[in-house]
């Protein structure tokens, strides 16, 4: 939810470290700063809003110092302001975190009446005052971080720097990712491997509830029970190549335009075309001897569930539970012995469906994970790692990791009706050869980016839009209006497309435009009746459809978008296409920060 970089370096830090601020802005961008220490003191500078903003105030004020940390953030206690920008500092400690601290009202209420003065909102500037507290009461800096880890509940990544130790800095986890990076004659702490690319490919990631105090002499990182432990340096693979917009104006265009190779890459670790068959990684576990399935995850992850829930239902006629990764634990879930509970995350580090994948291990269920960080918490704690190839996802409103997850589900829902007995080998043939069409019809549906544009126009100035489909077409319908609501602000809602009639048909009239996601196929003419509907009460309908459906239902609506003819097991991917498009021009039109809309955070790191 907010990024935080560290450096303890040879040279002056303070533009490398705005440079790891630039690459994590998509975690945070409420406000920003930087501390260092030069000369014996803590120095800030901090400011509210952009990161552009913290860069003009260090070009007026630059900042000295060869260890410094860094800090872009979204808010969770306090507003966007200056002074509750991080990092937080005392006159002996300054710190940054990402997470939430869950009792630190009375910890403050603690130190207040020990006399200290707090200047922010934060949950994070309690901590800081713990570890002064004990720094200025002669306790050395670890054992002082070591005794205030102990105090706090909650989730958190923290990197610390002591004004009398300008040759340390601490760092540790606990529900919130942090990496330790290992470079020449300097050390890195960062939220993720992205934030360090372009200064070490050596990358170490500290495990739950670890902490680690890097020197110059050398880091020696400690386990939550504070047992000295080493961790794998691997090399992280990520490069600085991966984050530039190119020619594109936004990330989010540029991630949307990057699907087709990227669902190709994601399709070559599941499919082999030489043999016609799906293959995943073997599981300790038996999958054929799955009996049901719970899939939980949030936001656009959660609608990728959904439309797994068809497919592993249709296909394997295994029962599918699905649910939103906030509610699952407190719903009570009865979770039957040797199930398999699956897990969809882009970043593999959601609180919500981290808590809810180690809820589900201790209720004795096999964990799936379907995730883009494959070095990720989740990742870590599967039984059955199916990890997407979508590489770096920048923009906040989720695309092409979506459809990577898409095409991994597919493939598990093949592989799965395989272990089960109900997919024939030509029937497996038929699933791989769909699927291998996949990224071609992607680039096809991205031929229409024009046309899309254009009806995008019409939809700019209303204030709510109504998504409607059928089948796996639903969850699209659901998808589309959160990629509207996410990036242009207009409300957007989902429905299926035969619910309308029991009530949100009261809703139509001619300033609410209907998004109609229907290619043609076993439910076309059952969509296409609903449409009518809306039709027949001056609803102005956008059909999306392939050129049969054009031919049959295009008459009378305000727009159509015409789409390639697919088969229906890879239509989901491929109307993801120009609903993201919509989505997309439409908040060009209004003007709106595509890739970083407000009140939103990438990687949600806190419940």
């Amino acid at each position: 939810m907010c990024g935080i970089i560290g450096i303890l370096g040879a040279e002056e830090v303070s533009e490398r470290l705005l440079n790891g601020l630039r690459r994590l802005e998509y975690r945070g961008y409420d406000s920003a700063g930087i501390c260092t220490i030069h000369d014996g003191v803590l120095d800030r500078r901090r400011a509210e809003g952009k990161l552009d903003n913290l860069a003009k105030k260090l070009f007026a004020e630059p900042l000295p110092g060869e260890i410094g940390i860094a800090h872009t953030r979204w808010a969770t206690h306090g507003a966007p302001t200056t002074d509750n920008a991080h990092p937080h500092a005392t006159g002996e400690v300054a710190l940054v975190h990402n997470g939430i601290i869950e009792n630190f009202k009375p910890l403050r209420e603690e130190l207040i009446a020990c006399g200290r003065t707090f200047e922010s909102q934060t949950d994070t500037e309690v901590v800081a005052h713990l570890i002064s507290e004990q720094v200025e009461q002669g306790v050395a800096p670890a054992e002082a971080v070591r005794t205030v880890l102990k105090r706090l509940h909650g989730a958190f990544a923290l990197a610390i720097l002591f004004r009398q130790h300008p040759g340390m800095l601490i760092g540790a986890r606990l529900g919130s990712p942090l990496v330790v990076g290992y470079g020449e004659n300097e050390t890195y702490l960062g939220s993720d491997a992205l934030a360090l690319a372009p200064l070490t490919q050596n990358i170490a990631y500290l495990e739950e509830g670890d902490w680690v105090v890097i020197t110059r002499e050398g880091t020696q990182i400690y386990d939550r029970e504070d047992n000295p432990v080493d961790r794998p340096v691997t090399q992280s693979g990520v490069t600085g190549a991966l984050i530039d917009k190119g020619n594109h104006r936004h990330f989010m265009q540029k991630e949307i335009y990057e699907q087709p190779i990227v669902v190709a890459q994601t399709l070559k670790s599941y499919v082999r075309r030489l043999d016609d068959q799906v293959s995943l990684p073997i599981p300790d576990f038996d999958l054929g001897a799955i009996r049901r399935v719970t899939i939980v995850a949030c936001g656009t992850s959660f609608y990728a569930g959904m439309v797994a829930k068809y497919w592993f239902e249709q296909f394997a006629r295994v029962p599918v539970d699905l649910d939103v990764a906030s509610e699952f634990r407190y719903r009570a879930p009865v979770l039957e012995e040797g199930g398999l509970a699956l897990f969809i995350s882009q970043s593999g580090e959601t609180a919500d469906t981290l808590a809810a994948l180690r809820h589900a291990r201790s209720e004795g269920q096999k964990i799936a994970v379907v995730v883009n960080v494959p070095t990720s918490s989740m990742a870590r704690e599967a039984d059955l790692l199916l990890p997407t190839h979508a590489g770096p996802e920048i923009g906040v409103a989720s695309t092409k990791a979506f459809t990577c997850q898409l095409a991994v589900l597919a493939a598990l829902a093949a592989n799965l009706a395989h272990a089960k007995g109900r997919l024939s080998p030509a029937e497996e043939k038929a699933v791989v050869r769909h699927l291998a069409e996949a990224p071609a019809a992607l680039n096809a549906a991205l031929a229409y980016d024009e046309a899309i544009e254009t009806v995008a126009q019409k939809i700019a100035a209303a204030r709510d839009v109504l998504y409607l489909g059928r089948g796996p077409d639903y969850p699209l319908a659901l998808e589309g209006a959160l990629k509207l609501k996410e990036i242009s602000y207009i409300h957007a809602e989902g429905y299926a497309a035969g619910e309308m009639k029991h009530g949100p048909i009261a809703l139509i009239d001619e300033n609410v435009p209907v998004i109609v996601i229907a290619p043609s196929g076993p439910l076309f003419e059952k969509t296409v009746s609903n449409m009518q509907e809306v039709q027949a009460r001056g609803g102005k309908v956008v059909l999306i459809s392939d050129y049969d459906g054009i031919s049959a239902a295009g008459d009378g609506c305000m727009a159509t978008i015409t789409m390639p003819k697919v088969h229906p097991l890879i239509a989901p991917l491929v109307y993801a296409i120009p609903v993201q498009l919509l989505a997309y021009h439409v908040a060009v039109a209004k003007g709106t920060d595509v890739d970083q809309p407000r009140n939103l955070a990438k990687s949600v790191t806190v419940e």
